[in-house]
Order: C-alpha cells, then structure tokens, then sequence
C-alpha cells in the first residue's frame, strides 16, 4: 500500500445577510454569513473532502449529508473530527494541509491564526502543519460580487505504522 496519498476538496457557499460567518472554526465578524443546512464553514467542509479524498473514502455528503437532522446547524470542527476518525480507522494520519479561501471582504488575515488554532486541536495535528491562505479574486464572478465563499483544501495523509505482536 501506499504510504502517502494526497486530496483535494472544495466547497462553495452563498452568503446571506444576518448570519453568522464561520470559517476554518472560527466566527469571523461580517454582515452576511453562509447560507447552509450545517454552521457554514466552507473551509472545513473543503478541508474534509480533501482528507476522505486522500483516503478514498468519498465525500462530505456521504458522511455527513445534509439531508439529515443530525447535521442541522452542527459545529463543522465536529465534522471535522469525524473525519480524522474515520481515517484513523483504515489505518491514517494527517501529515499536512494547505487551505485557500476566495472572498472579497472582509479580511481574512488577522483571522488566520485562529483558524490553524482551531483547526489544529480538531484535527489532533501541529499548527506548523497547517496553512491557510485568503485571497479575493478582483471583484470578479460570484466572489468579487460578495455573493458566495469558496474554499480549496489540499491535504496530505500517510499510513500509520501498525505494530506486530
């Protein structure tokens, strides 16, 4: 088996007005908020299809659909959680992440520390094996407009040791 695998998620969100914005675990102070049937955040819901992609273990809405009333308003860093779970059981580890959030307003950069802090604890892993970068696309397309919030999440996993007896 492979020792390394890599994935890669993304995740987009309408914003509406009134609504609490959370991103990467944190709540980020803004006028408008995601529009979704969990808390939102569009950097986790990117950052756990990057993992069970590595894995190959399908996608967010095969775990966590959003059909269902479990997931109604949840805290995504449980997800988030979840996730590292279940990679744990077939035999993984997270080694690194690299995040990418596309937005127009409002600054994501004082927020990142945070963020690696939050996603850290969730994910059991080392700040330092954490980035997260923001950046807005010109004004241009559904982003520029300040309609919606993309995220893209690379992750690398690796197959953790198994003692023998």
């Amino acid at each position: 088996m492979t020792p390394f695998r890599i994935g890669h998620g993304y995740d987009v969100h309408a914003l509406g007005p009134g609504l609490p914005l959370w991103l990467g675990g944190v709540r980020v102070a803004h006028t408008h908020g995601c529009i979704a049937h969990s808390d939102g955040d569009v950097l986790i819901h990117a950052l756990c299809d990057a993992l069970l992609g590595a894995a190959a273990l399908g996608d967010i809405g095969t775990h966590f659909p959003d059909t269902s009333s479990e997931f109604r308003n949840i805290d995504s860093k449980i997800l988030l959680k979840r996730t590292v779970a279940l990679l744990s059981a077939q035999g993984y580890a997270v080694g690194n992440v690299d995040c990418t959030l596309c937005m127009q307003r409002p600054k994501i950069k004082p927020y990142i520390p945070a963020m690696r802090k939050a996603l850290s604890e969730a994910m059991d892993i080392s700040e330092e094996a954490i980035s997260i970068k923001a950046t807005t696309t010109e004004h241009l397309g559904f982003t520029g407009r300040e309609e919606g919030v993309e995220a893209h999440a690379v992750a690398l996993i690796y197959r953790l040791e198994r003692k023998t007896i």
